[in-house]
């Protein structure tokens, strides 16, 4: 294969485009390789997205991959054969470490892989880093006692937000083409809105899981890319059903690669969903996306959903000091010590809330929060509302106290500064984060598509006519300077 003269823009390739070209000759996925680990060496210890580095291992798929798309020994391309894709570390690797970020878990190695590991080097990925996440994902930010602090490439003294924050921050910095996540509570769309990236939760079920959180229905893995054609590319490979994990859909929902414009869309813009206050950039920038599919023939109409803060409160505390709160006091009953201090505040509020909102409190919740957003969104095909309430917060910040205070000024009850959270609730309906425009902060901000419950190709329609009405794209004078 020949040297491309793309040079410095290589590590800013969709995955869609660096498959052209390997196809082409005019790539070879080892030179692609070797340019995203430069990338790596240059800005990690700046980003610091990266837990663990498997370049030696890359290296060696990658000259596997480009044989493959020579035609040697008679194999044949597969999906994603030759991208670098960066994984979440809780997304398990046989044989390798299996931390979540926690020094009580040190020493920890995984015995198999997680199915997305498995899906995406069946389909010819080639996972080249782990990506940093907060102590078991339960921030929305990303730093640990045990890996530091990751940072945003947009701005460092900001938050790639989390869980999967480093899976965000890798595609931004440009030393990942695609990435694995997973969204409990908003770690997949508050990282992609923060980082100006794409990011997907997938409906209950549609991506099989491990382990037994598996059956939290608030959860879920699902992928991370810099387009929206790079995003539909992952959830391809990682949609389906697996035999550990009995939530998994069947049969597989395969996602079209090609969509109709905005022209006859019916959407709901809902700025505050009810509770929110939302920051003046956020709903300039919600807006201005509305607007512009509206110009581009979308029928658009503002409501306002009656959601209240006691249901969305009720919901989640049930919920989570339940399930995955009990998770993490089990660990502090234990360990406590050894626990970072935002781990062993959540550990304890959720102890408390256990006193205080039983699980069936938070199923009628549920039912309530869902019956209104089902009537609201009937008309509509979809409905569009910040990913987040604040354009960011900063790195390091345990965000302990009640109020969010970022450059020096208050700006909302943490609890409330993103709005994600409702969409986990309802997490049969699929969600897709696209990027909205930038705050005066120099962090990207975020636009979330609803979907109706399992109708994922809609979500990706209006993507796609987002990405078409407001371009954005990792061109050089769009990309983080580092």
């Amino acid at each position: 294969m020949t040297s491309n003269p793309l040079g410095s823009d290589l590590p800013y390739l969709s995955a869609t485009e660096a498959q052209a070209l390997f196809t082409s000759g005019e790539l070879s996925p080892v030179e692609l390789m070797k340019t995203v680990i430069e990338r790596t060496e240059k800005v990690e210890p700046t980003i610091n997205a990266f837990t663990e580095r498997l370049f030696d291992e890359a290296l060696e798929q990658a000259r596997d991959a480009e044989d493959r798309y020579l035609g040697k020994g008679g194999l044949t391309p597969r999906p994603l054969e030759g991208i670098p894709v960066a994984a979440k570390e809780k997304h398990a690797i046989a044989g390798r470490s299996l931390t979540e970020g926690s020094l009580t878990n040190q020493g920890n190695i995984a015995t198999e892989n997680a199915p997305v590991i498995d899906r995406v080097v069946e389909a010819g990925g080639i996972i080249h880093a782990r990506t940093a996440t907060p102590e078991f994902s339960i921030a929305t930010y990303t730093h640990t006692r045990l890996w530091g602090v990751t940072r945003n490439p947009w701005n460092p003294d900001f938050t790639p937000g989390g869980s999967s924050g480093g899976s965000g921050a890798a595609l931004a910095a440009g030393t990942a083409l695609l990435a694995t996540a997973s969204d409990i509570g908003g770690s997949t769309r508050i990282p992609a809105a923060f980082t100006g990236t794409v990011g997907f939760k997938a409906p209950y079920g549609r991506n099989p899981g491990l382990g037994p959180l598996v059956a939290d229905h608030y959860r879920g893995d699902g992928p991370m890319a810099r387009t929206v054609d790079d995003c539909i590319a992952l959830q391809n490979v990682l949609a389906g059903p697996d035999p550990r994990d009995h939530t998994s859909l069947r049969p597989k929902l395969t996602l079209p690669t090609r969509y109709e414009d905005a022209a006859g869309l019916r959407l709901a813009l809902c700025v505050r969903l009810g509770a929110y206050d939302v920051h003046p950039e956020v709903e300039t920038n919600l807006r201005a996306t509305a607007k512009a599919l509206a110009d581009a023939g979308a029928k658009v109409e503002e409501i306002e959903l009656p959601w209240t803060r006691e249901d969305l409160l009720t919901a989640v505390a049930g919920h989570f000091s339940t399930i995955f709160g009990a998770v993490v006091s089990e660990v502090a009953e234990r360990d406590r010590d050894r626990l970072s201090s935002y781990a062993v505040k959540f550990a304890d509020t959720m102890a408390y809330a256990r006193t205080r909102v039983s699980y069936l409190d938070s199923l009628r919740a549920e039912q309530r929060l869902q019956r209104q957003l089902s009537e609201a969104m009937a008309p509509f095909d979809a409905l569009l509302c910040p990913t987040t309430a604040v354009p960011g917060w900063h790195a390091g910040d345990d965000l302990a106290d009640e109020r969010l205070t970022v450059n020096g000024e208050e700006q909302c009850d943490t609890f409330w500064a993103a709005m994600t959270s409702p969409f986990n609730i309802s997490n049969r309906c699929p969600v897709l984060n696209v990027p909205s425009g930038r705050s005066s902060w120099g962090i990207p901000t975020g636009v979330q598509i609803v979907g109706h419950t399992y109708d994922d190709p809609t979500v990706f329609r209006v993507g796609k006519a987002v990405e078409r009405v407001r371009p954005w794209a990792y061109t050089p004078e769009r990309r983080p300077v580092l």
